[in-house]
């Protein structure tokens, strides 16, 4: 197993230690960045980490909504993302049948993961934030480890399908198929998000393939940092949504210098109390990490809002609804929250 990543190596130390000492548990998020986790961040993330373990089905996923692997992937990033380690620690099962699900759902042949662009998105970027953190040796056992694939590769079959669908693209982006013609901003933050996880992760991601993508986002951003929903197609608005994953993909793909990025930029910070009334849960998952990439100051003030709000929404049972079923509402509420703990490569700035 590789040290990609500093939280990876601390947590393979901190396993170290831990054995030395004759006692096995995972090391503490605040342990890591010399920072207090605010108790209700941590209240909010492990009731809702709970029910996430609760209902993963035998086969590794989770029902309901909009089952497949870019759902099983956002809630295996809720996973990493608590700092538990994800190789011995308290759901390290959970991790792994996660794992072998996403994998055993993908095209063997072509790389596509699920039925449409959306979970492949996701799932390649699961698939990023697991490789090199979670151990193949434990992945597949008996029988199965001669059919199961890697996580390294199921990766980078991946990031092949999802460059396969950009070439067939006329825009140079994703939509639903890896098929379509045409290209939307939603689909295409979650393809493209996750082949810069994947290039960060060191798997080989041609720069001619980022640059494109890039180009279609930039043809998309009018001047005032509103961001399209596809060229021709819904015109500029005020979709926080839209807005933040053109601000992520211009910083995590390292284009901070583009006006485009400083307007998107602008246009977010300025609404930070603005509350988005359709798809709550989707715009708080791209909008906390848009705004802790591009002012952090910013996303300080807004996090303080998103913890009250989620106070507010979080049900007993630890879940939070949404219209794309309770597994992704619940995993994409607390991955919002998971720039806290900063446990996962793509949170880093």
């Amino acid at each position: 197993m590789r040290c990609r990543f500093a939280a990876s190596c601390v947590l393979v130390l901190a396993l170290a230690l831990s054995i030395s000492a004759g006692t096995l548990r995972a090391q503490l998020p605040n342990a890591q960045h010399g920072e207090i986790v605010p108790r209700d961040v941590r209240e909010l993330y492990d009731k809702g980490l709970q029910y996430l373990a609760k209902t993963q089905a035998a086969d590794g996923g989770w029902a309901g909504g909009q089952p497949g692997p870019g759902t099983t992937g956002l809630a295996l990033m809720v996973l990493l993302a608590s700092g538990e380690d994800p190789n011995f620690g308290l759901y390290s099962s959970h991790v792994r049948k996660a794992l072998r699900s996403m994998i055993s759902q993908q095209d063997a042949t072509t790389g596509y993961l699920g039925n449409s662009m959306y979970h492949h998105g996701f799932g390649t970027l699961a698939l990023a934030e697991a490789y090199g953190a979670v151990d193949d040796r434990d992945l597949w056992s008996g029988g199965q480890k001669a059919q199961g694939r890697s996580t390294g590769e199921a990766l980078e079959l991946a990031v092949r399908a999802a460059i396969t669908s950009q070439k067939k693209n006329s825009f140079g982006a994703w939509r639903y198929t890896p098929d379509s013609t045409d290209a939307d901003t939603s689909v295409s933050g979650s393809v493209l998000v996750g082949l810069l996880a994947a290039r960060n992760a060191g798997i080989e991601v041609p720069d001619a393939s980022i640059d494109k993508a890039i180009e279609f986002y930039k043809s998309v951003t009018s001047s005032s940092g509103q961001v399209a929903y596809a060229g021709g197609i819904g015109g500029f608005d005020e979709s926080l949504a839209r807005i933040s994953i053109g601000t992520l993909v211009y910083a995590i793909a390292r284009r901070k210098d583009l006006p485009q990025y400083k307007a998107t930029l602008n246009h977010l910070s300025s609404r930070l109390e603005t509350t988005q009334q359709q798809w709550p849960e989707y715009t708080r998952y791209y909008q906390a990490q848009a705004l802790f990439q591009g002012d952090v100051d910013a996303w300080e003030k807004w996090n303080k809002l998103l913890v009250r709000q989620l106070k507010q929404t979080q049900k007993a049972d630890g879940s939070f609804t949404s219209d794309y079923g309770p597994a992704v509402g619940t995993s994409m509420s607390l991955l919002a929250l998971a720039l806290n703990y900063k446990f996962l490569p793509i949170y880093e700035r």
